[in-house]
């Protein structure tokens, strides 16, 4: 009945909002979408197949990391005018140059955009320009659902010692979030206004629209708001909604992490509603694995079956099995463009492992969960560099 009420919601919510000028869809629809025979919303300008395959194959094997630079404990403190830091950017991108790697994908975030989008602007393209200086391209992520739901613009919290990414934040956070459909005007302003500034710009490879939007941070925040589902739901829906608007030259997606096709047990039930929603409206498929390698091979065995290009856009828990010696080779083997979780050790902590939220730890964990660098660029694993460097030249 939840879910039922929710498609009525979101039904009425569509059908009232206005769009640009398109040729009109059946009487049961708006014109901007259709929706399919298990109800799942299809949103018009969904790239075919082969346009996706074309794309994928002239940008070739994107290799890299979920990149925040080490002196920033979430989005907010790196893109922030106060502590955006260029120069560390550059030094830190340099040492994911010389190991192979020619990729990034980076969060941004709503609220530094509602403060001063133009300069945001300028900073994302100083961003761009010091990427694209060391070969490497950029996945840009608009919205996520992970973590803390609360966030204010201003001084971030200093990192909680020894805890795993202690300072990350939602975006929209909750209070905008849950206003539903009066948040839209000013997602809509971030989403196109970002989108249409680098829409044809080939430095970014591609738009990540909305980070793991089914995740409820497994009751690690009291303060999620209630109907979270939902509002994320209707606001993934209107997202897609507005990058097609725009139609950028770039292919947009929202990676899945969660449901039947990573569980064997019920890997032969219907998707949930976002995954249905994720994969049908995706130009490119993108996920995220933190298992084993034979695990993520059953993984890929039905993400293939959609037949678009595959992109997993976070991987590498080294406490889980998850890590660039099983996992890279087999990512490269199947021309899957690979993002482990984080380059730099840093304020976010993430070499700290999941357990660090309910487990004491008084020390760095001999074992790192993520991370490839030390904060003075020495690698975490000599051997684990090299082989980058190896499939990152191939």
């Amino acid at each position: 009945m939840k879910y039922l009420l929710s498609y009525c919601s979101l039904f009425l919510l569509l059908c009232s909002c206005t769009t640009d000028p398109a040729p009109a869809a059946s009487p049961t629809s708006p014109d901007w979408m259709t929706m399919d025979a298990d109800s799942t919303p299809i949103i018009n300008g969904r790239w075919e197949a082969d346009r996706a395959k074309t794309y994928y194959e002239a940008y070739g094997w994107q290799l890299g990391a979920n990149y925040n630079p080490r002196n920033a404990i979430n989005q907010l403190e790196m893109w922030q005018a106060e502590t955006f830091s260029p120069d560390m950017i550059d030094e830190e991108l340099g040492w994911a140059e010389d190991i192979g790697m020619n990729s990034m994908r980076v969060y941004l975030h709503n609220l530094v955009w509602e403060a001063d989008s133009a300069a945001y602007l300028k900073r994302i393209e100083q961003y761009l320009d010091i990427a694209d200086s060391h070969g490497i391209s950029t996945s840009f992520v608009l919205f996520d659902a992970v973590w803390d739901p609360v966030s204010e613009l201003g001084k971030q919290p200093e990192p909680r010692p020894h805890v795993h990414n202690s300072g990350w934040v939602q975006s929209p956070p909750a209070r905008q979030l849950t206003t539903g459909s009066a948040y839209y005007p000013a997602g809509r302003s971030y989403i196109q206004g970002i989108l249409r500034h680098f829409k044809d710009d080939d430095r970014i490879f591609m738009w990540d629209l909305y980070n793991e939007p089914d995740n409820h941070n497994f009751g690690k925040f009291p303060n999620e708001p209630e109907g979270k589902e939902d509002y994320v739901y209707d606001l993934m829906v209107q997202t897609f909604r507005w990058a097609r608007e725009v139609n950028p030259s770039q292919p947009v997606t929202a990676g899945v992490w969660f449901g039947p096709l990573f569980n064997e047990v019920e890997a032969n039930k219907p998707l949930n509603r976002f995954n249905a929603f994720q994969l049908a409206n995706s130009d490119l498929i993108s996920y995220h694995h933190y298992r084993d390698t034979t695990h993520h091979r059953k993984v890929l065995d039905r993400l293939q079956s959609f037949g678009r290009p595959l992109v997993c856009t976070e991987y590498v828990a080294r406490t889980h099995g998850s890590d660039f010696v099983g996992t890279t080779p087999l990512l490269h083997a199947e021309n899957i463009s690979a993002y482990n979780w984080g380059l730099v050790a840093g304020k976010t902590q993430t070499q700290y492992p999941w357990a660090s939220w309910d487990s004491t730890f008084t020390a760095e964990p001999h074992l790192w969960h993520h991370e490839v660098f030390y904060p003075d660029g020495r690698a975490y694993d000599e051997g684990e560099v090299a082989l980058l460097r190896r499939l990152g030249e191939e």
